[in-house]
């Protein structure tokens, strides 16, 4: 009860700011990424906008106090089941149900230093892909019998489970221990 009493005091204060303030009674994507970067030190606009679309249950690109509870009790201490179906739904761009090979690209394209090398770094990162579908997609083990390059609910919640390091493998969308 208190840790919830202390969300909403942090999103009421979020939204007294003049500035944040929006109609609906709630806060919009500019002061959600500001939270992310500040309180959680997250830092790419792609995983964050990722994020914000999980907290935004409503689609109406305002994040209300029932959202921002439910979100921040997800994000902050979700069971690993809860996480998992969440960073599952971060990575599912396109909200199909599935990862898809191209999914996978673009999070980890986009969570990826680049390195200066005459090397043509999508070239790795192609490749980096191909290990992880290798790491995930065993076919005795997951649903992936077609080797469709695809990875369900299923598939990434068995991988997680049997190795929980791969939660996060197209990039950070949880805040550290700390």
């Amino acid at each position: 009860r208190s840790e919830v009493e202390c969300l909403i005091k942090l999103f009421d204060a979020l939204v007294a700011k003049p500035s944040n303030r929006l109609a609906a009674g709630g806060f919009d994507r500019n002061v959600f990424r500001d939270t992310l970067h500040s309180a959680f030190g997250m830092t790419d606009d792609m995983m964050m906008d990722r994020v914000f679309r999980i907290f935004d249950r409503d689609n109406d690109s305002c994040i209300n106090v029932v959202e921002w509870v439910e979100g921040l009790s997800v994000f902050l201490r979700g069971t690993l089941e809860e996480r998992i179906k969440y960073c599952f739904e971060v990575y599912d761009l396109n909200g199909d149900g599935c990862i898809s090979r191209e999914e996978m690209f673009q999070m980890l394209k986009n969570s990826l230093l680049k390195q200066p090398s005459e090397e043509d770094p999508d070239e790795g990162i192609k490749d980096l892909v191909d290990i992880v579908l290798k790491k995930m997609a065993i076919p005795f083990l997951l649903q992936d019998y077609d080797h469709d390059g695809k990875l369900s609910l299923m598939d990434f919640e068995k991988s997680v489970r049997d190795e929980n390091l791969l939660l996060e493998a197209f990039g950070p969308c949880l805040p550290d221990i700390k």
